[in-house]
């Protein structure tokens, strides 16, 4: 499995998808104009991976994000979860400013579907 990166804007969070550890980064802002085209190669290089990996963990540092990235997270979120299920080992580790409560809230609706390991972390 080959590694994806995808460098950030002001728009769009920087995304790197690494094989060996298992394991997808994403920091930044996430507004995009088109989510879908931004995030499928994401849900593409993941399902590849969990279909070959025992384990993986997403490590979230996301500020902001508009409707259609909060559709597509819950896609990427749907993946772990079906995969957890299966038996695989994944965790999710959402580190958040602690002056941004916000984004914390964000975290745990995502958090309240879920049964695999997911962690609201405070930064600073």
């Amino acid at each position: 499995m080959t590694d994806l990166k995808i460098a950030g804007s002001t728009s769009t969070p920087t995304i790197q998808c690494t094989a060996q550890p298992s394991r997808v980064h994403m920091k930044g802002d996430s507004y995009p104009e088109n989510a879908f085209d931004l995030f499928q190669p994401v849900l593409q290089w993941m399902e590849a991976q969990l279909a070959s990996a025992d384990t993986l963990t997403m490590d979230l540092e996301l500020v902001y994000l508009n409707t259609s990235s909060v559709r597509i997270m819950m896609d990427l979120f749907d993946t772990l979860e079906e995969a957890h299920k299966g038996g695989r080992k994944v965790i999710v580790n959402w580190y958040y400013d602690a002056r941004n409560e916000r984004v914390a809230e964000l975290a745990e609706e995502f958090k309240e579907d879920l049964t695999l390991p997911f962690h609201i972390l405070p930064q600073g």
